[in-house]
């Protein structure tokens, strides 16, 4: 159990670690390569948006709705049909698996999003936009959520926020981790990051794989939450 909870601890990866672990895994041909086909989805995305933006023809306000159509709804509409349609249905995902490459499908369709953060800021302009936009995704969000400048939501389908919630400035919601098994074999652990009602998240705090602050919780900032642990009665607890 102290082993188990050690490699829980480890610090969130993002995409680049997990690109490297792939490189270190021993995939087959066929699953190479559909990893490379998977990874151009981020260019392909922006390819369509430069398309749709020189189509010629069609009028400026046409024009101004598709592209925001392709930016924001097409990725969030594509995401959702695989969630319903292929659902990841375990927490533990061994690299290479069918659920890893859901889940890898998923994290690049909202690539561009992490590349440029501003796509996101202008949302967040408009809190109940952003709210609203992040459930087409599959996240469950309550009402009037705040969402300070500088929040990052990876793995949209996978965030479970509760009514009347503040965020503050920087924070990161991160749903997957990396670990290594008790085999030395590297896993990704995929588990909704749940948030109660009237919580306050500090600035500039973690929040991993499983982990839940619970309702009417104000945490402090730079809390790191390692995955499946709690802030309940102001303190975290572990797993």
């Amino acid at each position: 159990m102290e082993n188990q909870e050690q490699h829980l601890a480890a610090p969130a990866q993002d995409v680049a670690s997990v690109r490297r672990s792939l490189a270190a895994h021993s995939l087959s041909v066929g699953q190479r390569l559909f990893v490379m086909g998977l990874n151009y989805i981020p260019t392909l995305h922006l390819i369509g948006i430069l398309c749709v933006g020189f189509w010629p023809g069609i009028g400026a306000l046409w024009r101004v709705s598709a592209i925001f159509a392709v930016i924001y709804l097409l990725p969030a509409v594509v995401a959702r049909i695989i969630v319903k349609a292929f659902p990841i249905r375990s927490q533990t995902l061994k690299l290479g698996s069918a659920d890893f490459f859901k889940w890898w499908a998923l994290a690049n369709l909202q690539m561009l999003f992490c590349r440029l953060p501003i796509l996101e800021e202008l949302l967040r302009l408009i809190p109940v936009v952003y709210s609203a936009w992040l459930r087409l995704w599959g996240s469950r969000i309550g009402r009037l959520v705040f969402w300070s400048p500088g929040t990052q939501i990876l793995d949209r389908s996978f965030v479970d926020v509760g009514d009347d919630v503040l965020f503050g400035a920087g924070v990161r919601v991160n749903p997957h981790v990396i670990v290594r098994n008790g085999q030395g074999e590297n896993e990704l652990i995929l588990a909704p990051v749940k948030i109660g009602d009237r919580a306050v998240v500090g600035g500039y705090s973690l929040l991993t794989a499983g982990s839940e602050i619970m309702p009417d919780e104000a945490t402090h900032a730079c809390l790191l939450l390692p995955p499946f642990s709690k802030w309940h009665n102001g303190k975290r607890i572990k797993p």
